[in-house]
């Protein structure tokens, strides 16, 4: 069921998801009013992030996506293409901003086959020009009594 955000419950289209050789894809597009949520639910209401007005003095010259807020749209594709997986670890890096409004896609890649049922994904989120905002690695503990299967 989607909300008025046209999301569905877990916060994505199944719609938009693609497999391809060597890994998954889903694209989205954050909004202020997710800037303004994310802000409401972590506290961090830094200005970059929440005010437009101030934003458009920075050398950003508009508000910027929290990082955190980037890594849930990599951690609800990493639910969605592993289900019951836990994740054990994250190295993230954000070298460059993602704005409101902004077409994104979010890239999960498998490093290599999984071992003692662990699964090294690398992840990355793009802009639409093709910018890293978020590049990183994660590592999964899948949960086979789900009869769970690393997806290419």
């Amino acid at each position: 069921m989607r909300d008025n955000d046209g999301y569905d419950d877990e916060g994505f289209d199944d719609d938009d998801y693609e497999q391809e050789i060597g890994g998954t894809e889903y694209e989205q597009v954050l909004e202020q009013r997710h800037f303004d949520r994310f802000a409401a639910l972590s506290g961090d209401h830094n200005p970059i992030h929440v005010d437009p007005d101030y934003a458009a003095g920075t050398r950003f010259g508009a508000t910027v996506s929290h990082g955190m807020l980037l890594f849930t749209a990599v951690r609800g594709l990493i639910a969605h293409s592993y289900p019951g997986a836990e994740l054990e670890s994250q190295d993230l890096m954000f070298p460059n901003p993602a704005f409101a409004g902004e077409p994104l896609t979010v890239h999960l890649d498998i490093v290599a086959p999984p071992a003692d049922d662990r699964l090294e994904l690398i992840t990355r989120v793009e802009n639409e020009s093709r910018q890293v905002c978020l590049e990183g690695r994660c590592r999964l503990k899948l949960n086979r009594d789900a009869n769970q299967e690393a997806r290419p």
